[in-house]
């Protein structure tokens, strides 16, 4: 792959996420529990992503530690992000999520030492900027943290920490880098269900099918795409592309419930646009500079 495609390969992905909800809110719809459908998901993915991980084991077998901790900091992203979205507000959850950029900078930064300049920092401030301008946040109704929103930030925070990871880890080939960050989120799931004392019946609905598929197709395929676009670019350079999930998330809760968008969410969709434009159209000369490019797959 060329690393030139990067740029419109996270703006997809970022869009496909961006619309994950419809499939969370229709599947639940469907009778399917939260907890049972971030499994059958996710472990649909962990068996499509298996061979890729099995076949490059020479190149991982080395870094289990870092393996262990793209499973850690993966599963606990996806798992968090999934659950907030499935439990609680769309648009709530978003804003908590959309500190990503934030995060991604800083620790950008500090671990892999990339440079903050001018223009970062504008598109950084433009992003969440236009994230609070569209979410409409000083006049949001706010009654008291919850458990979901520590889920939406840790899930932001978790992203953040798992892209820089991906990154940091050059040597280690991103279909097996996905399918740790599957097979962590599967595991933890696993876990928490079994250790659950409700008993949740499955539908005997299409469901079921439904789930596997939205596993191992559309997760499967936009995790891929997001991971290995950001470890093309700087984590700070990703991170404010990905917040073009948010636009997708807005603008499909606007038309699905047939809402009209308001002048301020159309105000903060261009702001975030700019930003994502911004930072997509730069230049790749400090990536290749820095010798950060891969294109292993």
């Amino acid at each position: 792959m060329n690393s030139r495609l990067a740029v419109p390969v996270l703006l997809i992905s970022s869009i496909g996420w961006g619309l994950t909800w419809l499939a969370l809110k229709g599947l639940n719809e469907m009778g399917l529990d939260s907890m049972q459908l971030i499994f059958i998901a996710f472990a649909s993915g962990s068996l499509v992503l298996l061979p890729w991980l099995v076949k490059q084991v020479a190149f991982w077998k080395n870094n289990l530690g870092f393996m262990l901790l793209i499973a850690l900091c993966g599963g606990f992203a996806n798992v968090a992000f999934q659950s907030a979205i499935y439990h609680g507000d769309v648009v709530r959850v978003m804003i908590l999520f959309y500190m990503l950029p934030v995060w991604s900078v800083l620790g950008g930064r500090i671990i892999l030492k990339e440079k903050i300049d001018a223009i970062r920092i504008t598109a950084v401030l433009l992003c969440l900027s236009g994230a609070y301008v569209i979410l409409d946040v000083w006049n949001a109704s706010w009654h008291g943290i919850t458990w979901v929103d520590f889920l939406a930030i840790g899930s932001g925070l978790g992203l953040a920490t798992t892209n820089i990871l991906f990154r940091f880890t050059q040597d280690i080939p991103v279909m097996s880098k996905v399918s740790a960050t599957f097979i962590g989120c599967t595991v933890m799931i696993a876990v928490a269900l079994s250790l659950s004392t409700e008993s949740v019946a499955l539908p005997d609905n299409s469901a079921l099918p439904l789930a596997v598929l939205y596993g191992a197709v559309w997760l499967t395929l936009v995790t891929l795409g997001t991971q290995w676009a950001v470890t093309q670019m700087e984590a700070g350079r990703s991170a404010v592309i990905i917040v073009m999930e948010l636009v997708a998330a807005v603008v499909s809760l606007a038309l699905i419930t047939n809402v009209e968008l308001k002048a301020y969410e159309i105000i903060g969709g261009l702001m975030v646009i700019s930003a994502a434009v911004m930072e997509g159209s730069r230049s790749e000369s400090a990536e290749l500079e820095n010798g950060l490019v891969t294109d292993k797959i």
